[in-house]
């Protein structure tokens, strides 16, 4: 049993933590905390948890975290964790961060979407979290820069199919919709009731800051500079999110081929499903798990490849994965704690 922690557990990816770890069999636990709700049980920020957690949250203290946990989730704003996160890691703690703080390997990159890092060094020992593709690398580091939702969506199909040199990187175009809790849950009008219901939105089209996360990774698989055109847009949904990526094929594939390769590549990868042939994913067949739903069509007359990928934004793009990467950082099954049959509908 490994203690763990959550720093910043009443944001909507730490009440998914909260949610999964406290069912987590090999998991005790031991410390919450919250700035905002320091004091108050959990149960009273989100009611679904009460009478099952009422866990207090605590102010937050670099001490009491060390004390009482031994693998640490970090689940707060960006530049939060540059600044906590090293003394964590002195103190012999293995953490794993949603944030952006560590999942770049360049500084520069990372300082022309945020700021400037104070954590240098850190940043680039840490390993990024796609579970399925770093699953060796995680096995063995310290800190864990947790991917993005959006970029879990769009790197999962693209990896193998780039590593087998099938498509051509240069047209790499990716539209993702995202339901409404991608935007956290600080209250900004754009995610307001009458904002959002009802609405259809693309935002931050070729500006969205996860495009520079996804176009570090691509290149460091391509051997190459690869910077895809990438449109985010916002859904009146709560959670899920579906990603259709388009890329000229090199070659005369069917998609029979395209589909064999991501199953290959992702035969032992537990989380990651592809859709036979004539079939594409759905958001609400993976809403509350951790799974990420691949499909695959060949616009024939174009010679284009059309990538269908549909996860949970929650889970598969935040906390779950999160789980996923503390199970293989302690060798245990990845899927505990992760394990619940998907809801039919």
């Amino acid at each position: 049993m490994v203690r763990v922690g959550i720093v910043g557990a009443t944001g909507y990816a730490g009440a998914e933590l909260v949610r999964i770890l406290y069912g987590h069999p090999q998991a005790d636990l031991t410390i919450i905390t919250s700035r905002q709700y320091a004091g108050k049980p959990v149960s009273s920020v989100y009611p679904a948890f009460k009478n099952v957690i009422d866990m207090v949250c605590q102010e937050f203290s670099i001490n009491a975290v060390c004390e009482q946990a031994d693998l640490i989730f970090t689940a707060l704003p960006h530049k939060i964790p540059m600044e906590i996160v090293p003394e964590m890691v002195k103190n012999g703690k293995r953490v794993i961060d949603l944030s952006a703080d560590f999942r770049f390997n360049d500084p520069e990159k990372y300082k022309a979407v945020y700021q400037p890092h104070t954590s240098e060094d850190l940043m680039k020992k840490a390993v990024y979290g796609l579970s399925e593709v770093y699953f060796n690398q995680i096995r063995t580091t310290d800190i864990v820069g947790n991917p993005g939702c959006y970029p879990t969506s769009v790197l999962l199909p693209l990896i193998p199919l780039i590593k087998a040199g099938i498509i051509d990187t240069d047209t790499i175009i990716s539209d993702s919709k995202s339901g409404v809790s991608g935007a956290g849950r600080s209250p900004n009008i754009g995610s307001l009731y009458c904002e959002a219901s009802e609405s259809f939105k693309a935002y931050k089209a070729a500006s969205h800051r996860h495009n520079p996360e996804m176009n570090e990774v691509l290149s460091c698989e391509a051997g190459k500079p690869v910077n895809i055109t990438f449109v985010p847009h916002l859904v009146p949904m709560s959670r899920g999110m579906l990603t259709t990526t388009y890329a000229k094929l090199l070659q005369n594939q069917d998609t029979s081929e395209i589909l064999d390769c991501l199953s290959r590549f992702y035969k032992d990868r537990p989380f990651v499903r592809v859709c036979p042939p004539g079939s594409v994913p759905s958001t609400i067949h993976v809403r509350g798990t951790n799974y990420c739903d691949i499909g695959a069509v060949i616009d024939k007359s174009n010679n284009r490849l059309i990538l269908v990928s549909a996860i949970d934004n929650l889970v598969k793009g935040a906390a779950g994965q999160a789980v996923q990467n503390m199970n293989i950082m302690l060798e245990m099954d990845e899927t505990l704690g992760l394990d619940s049959v998907p809801y039919p509908l």
